[in-house]
Parts: C-alpha cells; structure tokens; sequence
C-alpha cells in the first residue's frame, strides 16, 4: 500500500471513530478513559499537536470543537454527568497524573 492511499484510510478511520463518539453521547469521557486510556479530550489534544507539528494554526477550543461536533462547553451542559465516586476511584487508579 503506497503512503497516500494508507493516510487516506487512516483519515477515514479517524473520521469514522470521531463520529461513533458524537453519536455516543450516554459513553462519559471517564469511562472512556477508565476503559481505554483516552477519550474525546486526548483525540482533541492530539489533533491540536499534529496542527502544531505542521505549524498549521489551530487553538483548543477548535480542535474540540472538531471532535465534538459543537463547543466543548455546549457539549458538557448537555450530556456530560457527574462522575461517580467508583468511576473517579478507578481513574486515579489507572491514570495517575493524567
């Protein structure tokens, strides 16, 4: 498989992940993170590091905002939920200084 046939699945895999995590609402990010070691918040961080690596301009706000599907702030009002004393336990645990 050539280079830009490989970074256009890559692409769409990306695309596609993105999307099942917007339709996935009810998934809390800790649970994402007490599961799998990231979550919406790390595929944000990780696009706003791959636009300063190529020095393209890109602030936190927007690449949530390109994960989200909405600001961030709009996305937490509506269906973030306070996380319970076990999801946080099992954070601290398998996160520590994240």
């Amino acid at each position: 498989m050539d280079d830009k046939t490989r970074i256009e699945l890559e692409a769409a895999v990306y695309r596609r992940l993105v999307e099942h995590l917007r339709s996935r609402t009810d998934v809390q990010n800790i649970d994402l993170m007490n599961l799998a070691g990231f979550c919406r918040n790390c595929l944000s961080n990780w696009m706003k590091d791959a636009a300063d690596a190529s020095g393209q301009p890109l602030t936190k706000d927007q690449s949530r905002e390109i994960v989200y599907g909405m600001p961030y702030d709009e996305w937490r009002k509506k269906y973030q939920k306070e996380a319970s004393p076990e999801q946080k336990a099992a954070f601290e645990k398998s996160s520590p200084g994240h």
